[in-house]
């Protein structure tokens, strides 16, 4: 619930457009909606100025339909991350404007539009294996509300390559890296560029690299100013954060 929805609720009471027990009705799912799996924040648009984000990961396929079901039925911009095929063929028959992105396995449901903001993320990644994770945070911050832009296989075994991108990366307000390996990327990156960088580790690499611990300890021990890591493979984070810095 926004604080316009509210507004328009006290406005509805007031004209007489919506009775007492229509009014009850509609307080009982505050601040929260208990649909039996779930209980869905509705006052979270109101606190942080996002409404909630369903993780699919772990959740049955009905979990997740019946939770994405409730957040739509209050015309709320619905995002699904960690989710798969089936469910968005399920969700698409009830809402048909429904987007999936199959690389990110992430799902966006929009009944509003929103207006994308003037300044823009960079998206910066070291290599194409890297890409499920780029496009989570980039399916992210779009749905946020923000313009991005990405520059992929630009890693460190061919620095000319990000060189070639760096005047456009330095334009960004907030620059994610994205990385895997020895996760250096990250590094290079807050050297170059003045905005803040917010690393990603990836479970990209060989043994070891440990799942993306490698990656992971390389950022956090960074010599580098202006660097704060997320969790590996973390690309919803990362964009939520970047989001957070590009609207201010």
């Amino acid at each position: 619930m926004s604080e316009a929805e509210i507004l328009e609720f006290i406005a509805g009471i007031k004209n007489g457009k919506m009775s007492e027990q229509d009014a009850l009705k509609y307080l009982k799912n505050y601040p929260f909606n208990d649909i039996g799996c779930a209980k869905i924040d509705t006052q979270r648009t109101l606190r942080n100025g996002t409404g909630e984000v369903i993780y699919g990961a772990n959740k049955t396929d009905d979990e997740i339909l019946q939770i994405a079901s409730a957040i739509g039925e209050k015309n709320e911009n619905i995002l699904i991350t960690r989710t798969n095929e089936s469910v968005f063929k399920r969700i698409c028959e009830i809402f048909p404007q429904a987007n999936f992105n199959a690389r990110s396995r992430v799902i966006s449901v929009k009944f509003q539009e929103q207006l994308l903001t003037e300044s823009y993320i960079a998206i910066v990644s070291a290599g194409t294996a890297d890409g499920a994770v780029v496009e989570e945070a980039y399916e992210t911050a779009k749905f946020l509300g923000n313009d991005v832009r990405k520059f992929t296989d630009v890693g460190v075994a061919g620095l000319h390559r990000l060189v070639a991108k760096l005047d456009e990366i330095r334009g960004a307000k907030v620059v994610i890296a994205v990385a895997g390996m020895e996760g250096a990327l990250a590094s290079v990156l807050a050297g170059l560029v003045s905005s803040p960088v917010i690393a990603v580790p990836t479970s990209v690499g060989y043994g070891a690299n440990f799942g993306g611990v490698a990656a992971l300890l390389a950022m956090l021990n960074s010599c580098a100013n202006g660097i704060s890591v997320v969790n590996i493979d973390n690309g919803y984070g990362a964009a939520y954060n970047a989001s957070l810095i590009n609207h201010l």
